[in-house]
């Protein structure tokens, strides 16, 4: 669990972002998890949109990813949804 100082902080790194990722209508399924967490690996802090055709909202897409991998959801904007994990190898970001 993240402090809201540490959300603020990632959420600001976030703003420069784009989505690297759209859940469609396919919704969120096993490979796109396994996708999300090799990216969160890499990069630790993630942008993803959530498309009209999905049935979902962003929030609901945020919630329904870190339940199935442990992540922790930072933002969720519109369409638009930020997710942070610390990597297990090295970590880039350095939280407040």
């Amino acid at each position: 669990m993240i402090s809201s100082k540490q959300r603020s902080y990632l959420r600001g790194l976030a703003n420069t972002l784009e989505p690297i990722f759209h859940v469609g209508k396919n919704g969120i399924d096993d490979p796109f998890l396994k996708q999300v967490i090799d990216a969160l690996e890499a990069r630790e802090l993630i942008k993803l949109k959530v498309l009209n055709n999905s049935g979902i909202t962003a929030r609901e897409a945020s919630d329904i990813i870190c339940e199935e991998i442990g992540c922790e959801g930072v933002q969720a904007i519109g369409s638009i949804f930020v997710l942070y994990k610390r990597s297990k190898n090295k970590s880039k970001i350095e939280l407040p």
